[in-house]
């Protein structure tokens, strides 16, 4: 698909603006739109080096680097492959939300054993999959436009690991937030499975998730927060009087480290940190 480009009109973000346009669109109206955040798709901008998703200019949802197109580009994506600590060779991965498809394209790359399906409520979202060099549908891979709480209402059980990305204009997706879709999602799950969230924005969208999801898993989560990225990423455990071994998770943070390129060794750190000061429960009072 060709996109239409006209020159970024935002001060801060130089480069070209990519969008689902026809090539007989009006640079101006649509130049004027992006400024008053009326434009009601998302779109790209691409400076020569990276290029970056949006909604609006105040919400980046996904970088992806030119030169590494399949790299995670950002702290909170590398940090929510945290959950390989716990599950590292998982059959199943359920993605909510594909963004730029950053997570996608790196677990289709790095993870050959895994089948992915990600679900993505917009289709313009879907539209743009070409831009970030997201692969195209195959065995492994399967990129759905459907509602993510009714996909996972309908599923069969026995996913190894949700990864929940979901966000709308205004932040966190309000629809992917109250305790009967974490209660599916727990019930969706294999025996070990692990659900992964990620939560950024103003705190007042996703006010009251961590206290949901504490009470549907029985307070087995762990919060980290992500500074870089201004995100806090959330893991949940569905197995059974979950216990970490945290010195045997940072020999095997070296290994996955080896194997993945990515800082496990800081992932466990942080972890097993944010657990013994409860930083889970803190966030969930806080959100109450």
């Amino acid at each position: 698909m060709k996109l239409y480009a006209l020159p970024s009109p935002f001060e801060i973000e130089a480069g070209t603006v990519l969008m689902l346009e026809p090539e007989w669109a009006r640079a101006g109206e649509l130049r004027a739109q992006l400024l008053d955040e009326s434009y009601p798709k998302p779109f790209v901008i691409d400076d020569g080096e990276s290029r970056y998703l949006y909604f609006n200019v105040r919400l980046m949802q996904s970088q992806m680097s030119l030169k590494a197109p399949h790299d995670l580009a950002l702290r909170y994506t590398q940090k929510m492959m945290g959950f390989l600590l716990f599950h590292p060779r998982p059959r199943r991965i359920v993605q909510i939300g594909l963004g730029g498809g950053s997570l996608v394209k790196f677990c289709y790359r790095r993870l050959p054993g895994v089948h992915i399906t990600a679900v993505e409520l917009d289709p313009d979202v879907i539209a743009l999959r070409e831009a970030f060099s997201v692969p195209p549908d195959d065995e492994r891979l399967n990129i759905l436009c459907a509602d993510g709480a009714e996909f996972i209402s309908t599923t069969e059980k026995g996913i190894d690991a949700v990864l929940l990305d979901a966000f709308d204009r205004n932040g966190y997706a309000p629809a992917l937030a109250s305790r009967d879709f974490f209660a599916q999602i727990y019930a969706k799950l294999s025996g070990s499975g692990v659900l992964v969230v990620n939560l950024a924005g103003d705190k007042e969208t996703y006010a009251g998730v961590i206290g949901r999801i504490m009470e549907v898993f029985d307070d087995q989560v762990i919060v980290i927060s992500v500074p870089d990225d201004g995100n806090h990423i959330l893991y949940a455990f569905k197995e059974r009087h979950f216990e970490p071994r945290w010195r045997w998770l940072n020999n095997h943070a070296k290994e996955l480290r080896a194997r993945l390129g990515l800082d496990f060794p800081a992932f466990v750190h942080k972890m097993e940190r944010a657990s013994k000061l409860n930083y889970a429960q803190r966030e969930a009072l806080r959100g109450r």
